[in-house]
């Protein structure tokens, strides 16, 4: 593809900063970069027809951490990093609420329940004998002690009699999401153009060459926003894609079960949307084949997801799945996200470690402070 002049002038001459990646962390970002620099010229480049990787692909959890997640990341952080982890979270939901507001959000507090299978007890037991010491240490977050145990009022099959429960737990709708801070960005006359892959950054004198699969043109600064795809780009910056494989359900008559739920350390995940079960995960079934950039699922992971929904999740009821998906998570060693200058004039705000629901907003905030 050739440019024209007109399209040259219009959309890739003189940009002051050019956002990789449409996504919560890349629309967020130029919407701080906006508020910071009202006069400049903004353009966000996605490679798909709406965003790539997990914005628009996943649960819709706030996702402050389950009891039996937050344990296991003390296993490899201390607890004062595990104490910032969440903290962020919470800070960047607040965030994400006051941008655009709770009803384009479609939030709603039901509180998060973490189930216990029956064939893992002693997880249960580890979770309980710690409730005091992980309530005591993330209480001044919330202002409240989070973790309560709660009992199995929705039915669930083959799970201990109890949850744990996590009382300030919220869901969302994702595509409402998305479509706001879209509309937001559009409103601020910021440039978002869909369908454009970039191939490559070269740091230059004064800005940076972008390559893109059919031209090329220059920026003062750029921002990798690609998350799960950052390594294409910044193979240098240790971050791993994961893939989520997530199934729904057909509407079901009479569903009763709301809130957003996690069992087996958060492997697993589902929720009420729309009198349906929007259920996901499975990917510790195969943690190597689903380190990977390609869309898709696979028979052994969508074959778990079935027998589950309908042993544990809708025990007894006939179940008709309505559509199945994947996203492509950033994960890596550490949970805290990637957020640094890579170069005089390239940043990025990469690996969010399948929390991009509550982090993303503060991470674009961060990313467009390091201009």
């Amino acid at each position: 593809m050739q440019l024209s002049y007109w399209e040259y002038k219009s959309w890739f001459s003189k940009v002051d900063f050019t956002i990789v990646g449409s996504g919560i962390v890349g629309l967020n970002c130029a919407l701080s970069l906006r508020e910071k620099y009202p006069k400049s010229k903004i353009l966000v480049l996605e490679k798909g027809t709406l965003p790539q990787g997990a914005s628009t692909k996943n649960a819709g959890f706030a996702c402050f951490g389950s009891i039996s997640e937050v344990l296991s990341d003390l296993k490899s952080h201390t607890e004062d990093e595990v104490f910032a982890l969440v903290k962020k979270r919470y800070q960047g939901i607040q965030l994400l609420r006051k941008t655009i507001g709770d009803d384009a959000l479609g939030f709603e507090i039901h509180g998060g329940h973490e189930l216990f299978l029956e064939n893992n007890l002693p997880l249960f037991q580890n979770c309980v004998d710690a409730m005091k010491s992980m309530n005591e240490l993330l209480a001044p977050i919330f202002g409240q002690e989070p973790f309560v145990r709660t009992n199995n009022t929705f039915g669930f099959g083959q799970i201990k009699s109890e949850y744990i429960s996590h009382r300030f737990e919220g869901q969302l709708d994702t595509g409402k999401m998305m479509n706001a801070l879209l509309q937001k960005c559009l409103k601020k006359s910021i440039h978002v153009l869909n369908g454009i892959a970039v191939e490559g950054l070269s740091e230059q004198i004064s800005g940076v060459a972008i390559k893109t699969a059919d031209f090329e043109f220059s920026s003062n600064k750029v921002f990798v926003a690609t998350n799960g795809f950052a390594s294409k780009l910044l193979p240098e910056e240790k971050v791993t894609p994961a893939r989520a494989q997530v199934l729904i359900t057909k509407p079901i008559k009479n569903l009763n079960i709301q809130g957003t739920f996690h069992f087996d350390e958060g492997y697993y995940y589902f929720r009420n949307i729309d009198d349906r079960i929007l259920f996901g995960g499975g990917r510790n079934l195969d943690v190597k084949a689903e380190e990977t950039t390609a869309f898709g699922q696979t028979k052994n992971i969508q074959d778990q997801l079935e027998k589950l929904l309908t042993t544990v999740i809708l025990p007894d009821k006939k179940v008709e799945i309505a559509q199945r998906w994947s996203g492509i998570m950033g994960v890596g060693k550490q949970k805290s996200p990637i957020v640094k200058p890579v170069s005089n004039n390239i940043y990025c705000g990469v690996r969010l470690g399948g929390m991009g629901v509550a982090l993303g907003s503060l991470v674009g905030k961060d990313l467009a402070e390091l201009a």
